[in-house]
Order: structure tokens, then C-alpha cells, then sequence
């Protein structure tokens, strides 16, 4: 793990971080007034989402390092909507399954779960672009 990975750990984290507080702090927050379903302490319990995007961020970095081809923003365009696809319908899916939540809001986490892996993907790609694949993998 060189210093190109763990920028793009860094990377990833910090794009992470924005997407959510614009998805669900900005986009869905009005959504969220009408259901309730959180915690009363949810917003002293924040610190345990980022270390959730911490660990995702280290794990969505190195398994995009792994197999690294460096074909580009669509290579992170392709990997982001794969991982999207892969995390966000269990979350979407799998929350509306088991919390009383409207469908809207499950289909809507999905989309813009996906959104948000994307364009991780290709924050991380342009992070690997123009490098080796042989120094992108260690």
C-alpha cells in the first residue's frame, strides 16, 4: 500500500462525507421530518458513521487497486455503479424490508447510493490515472 493508496482513501472518504451530508442532510431532509423512526440521540452517535466511511473508503480503495487497469474515469464510472449496486440495494432494500419507511425513500437511498459510489469511483480513478498498474496494486 503506497502513498497513491492511501490519498485515495483519503480521497474517497472526504467525497463520501459530502455526498451524504448532501444527500441525506440537504436532498432527503425533508423526507426525513415526516418519518419517526431515529434514535433521540442519533446526532451524538454521527462518529460512528464516519468510522462505517472510514472503513468503507479503505475497502472500496483497495479492492479498486487490486484489480486496477488504468483505462480511465469510466474504469471508476464502471467500478462505482458495480459497488453502488452491490451496497446500496441491501441498504435501501433491506432497511424498507425491516423500518416502517415509504418505498419512495427506499428506491431513492438506492439511486442515490449508486450516485455516490459513482463518482467516488471516479474521484478514485482520476486519483490512479496515468499511473502504473503494477505500482497502483501494491
Amino acid at each position: 500500500m503506497n502513498k497513491k493508496f492511501w490519498f485515495g482513501v483519503l480521497v474517497v472518504f472526504v467525497v463520501l462525507e459530502i455526498l451524504m451530508y448532501l444527500v441525506h442532510g440537504v436532498i432527503l431532509a425533508g423526507a426525513y421530518s415526516s418519518i419517526k423512526i431515529w434514535r433521540p440521540d442519533m446526532a451524538s452517535l454521527t462518529w460512528v458513521y464516519q468510522v462505517i466511511t472510514v472503513i468503507g473508503a479503505f475497502f472500496f480503495t483497495f479492492i479498486f487497486s487490486k484489480g486496477f487497469e488504468n483505462k480511465g474515469i469510466m474504469e471508476g464510472v464502471r467500478y462505482g455503479f458495480y459497488i453502488g449496486i452491490w451496497l446500496s440495494v441491501g441498504m435501501a432494500y433491506g432497511t424498507y424490508a425491516m423500518i416502517e419507511i415509504p418505498y419512495s425513500l427506499a428506491l431513492q437511498w438506492f439511486i442515490y447510493g449508486i450516485i455516490e459510489y459513482v463518482i467516488a469511483g471516479v474521484a478514485l480513478a482520476m486519483v490512479y490515472k496515468g499511473g502504473k498498474q503494477k505500482q497502483a496494486s501494491q
